[in-house]
């Protein structure tokens, strides 16, 4: 190859490293760009009118506050995060480490398969069995059930991936040493898979926070602060004012919904950084309690027989 043929290839590679980059550019503006929309039309919408004593009043007629929908909106985000949490990261475990072949693809394929249903049909089924069946009426308890259905899937995936992707090595290791096993799988598992653990739980709340349907088959809706008991006790969500109250014929309502809006993207980016601040201290505090237990096992090797 002579020297022009070289540089001539030297361009191409160099064009084609360009377009590449440029693609990828241009596919992260199209993600950014609708969530920057979207962001602003809600604070455009919403900052104008805003006013604090929204989170001071309940929701009274076509106006007043919405502290009973945003107490509602953090005992749902509260409830299914312990229920759907504690079942999702069990499963996730369960398929990940002890489940054997056939019976983990079986369950593997009925998540997905529960993953695949509406919103709207879980609600359904919800208030048939739970709401009229059963007599609890709109209630906790109901919505909680619901939505634990509905999430756990995403919670059981990302868990069992995160699960997965920690190296073989640091098991093979830990048999070697004799550890027991529920400290290897809190330590050497977990620990580096917390992250993605992390992840598929603030999926889980943020699906669970932004939905209307079951919700409405379910909790009903009240201008009440929630009573936390379980049954015949309907809970006000943000969701239900941005649904009913932007499509109602007043300013004063119109208000609420954009506020109710503005409060759910708050609350959510509130939620990420919580998690990605708990994520980064649990990982400080395992990058630093490392070292001191391989001390110990070194002063425990080198001690006369």
């Amino acid at each position: 190859m002579d020297r022009g043929d070289g540089v001539a290839l030297s361009r191409r590679r160099r064009a084609r490293n360009a377009a590449f980059w440029g693609a990828c550019g241009l596919a992260l503006l199209l993600v950014i760009a609708p969530v920057v929309s979207i962001f602003w039309e809600i604070v455009a919408s919403a900052v104008p009118h805003w006013h604090w004593s929204v989170l001071t009043t309940d929701q009274s007629g076509n106006g007043g506050g919405l502290r009973n929908a945003v107490e509602g909106t953090l005992v749902i985000m509260v409830g299914v995060l312990v229920l759907a949490g504690t079942i999702g990261v069990g499963g996730g475990l369960y398929l990940a480490e002890f489940s054997p072949g056939r019976r983990a693809q079986l369950l593997r394929g009925a998540s997905e398969v529960l993953a695949g249903v509406p919103s709207i049909v879980l609600g359904y089924v919800g208030y048939s069995i739970l709401v009229v069946e059963f007599h609890w009426g709109f209630s906790l308890a109901a919505a909680l059930i619901v939505l634990t259905v509905l999430v756990i899937p995403y919670i059981v995936k990302t868990t069992e991936v995160a699960v997965r992707s920690v190296p073989t090595s640091y098991r093979e290791g830990a048999e070697a040493l004799g550890m027991p096993d529920g400290y290897v799988l809190r330590r050497l598992v977990l620990q580096p898979a917390l992250p993605g653990v992390v992840t598929g739980l603030i999926v889980a709340v943020a699906i669970a926070m932004g939905e209307t349907a079951p919700l409405l088959y379910t909790a009903g809706w009240s201008t009440r602060a929630p009573t936390l008991a379980l049954t015949h006790s309907p809970v006000g969500y943000l969701t239900y004012a941005v649904w009913t109250f932007y499509n109602e014929p007043y300013q004063s309502a119109h208000v609420l919904a954009h506020e109710a809006a503005l409060l759910l993207v708050v609350m959510l980016l509130v939620l990420i950084v919580a998690a990605r601040l708990v994520v980064t201290a649990t990982q400080r505090h395992a990058a630093t309690a490392r070292p001191s237990a391989r001390r110990r096992r070194r002063s425990t090797t080198d001690e006369p027989g």
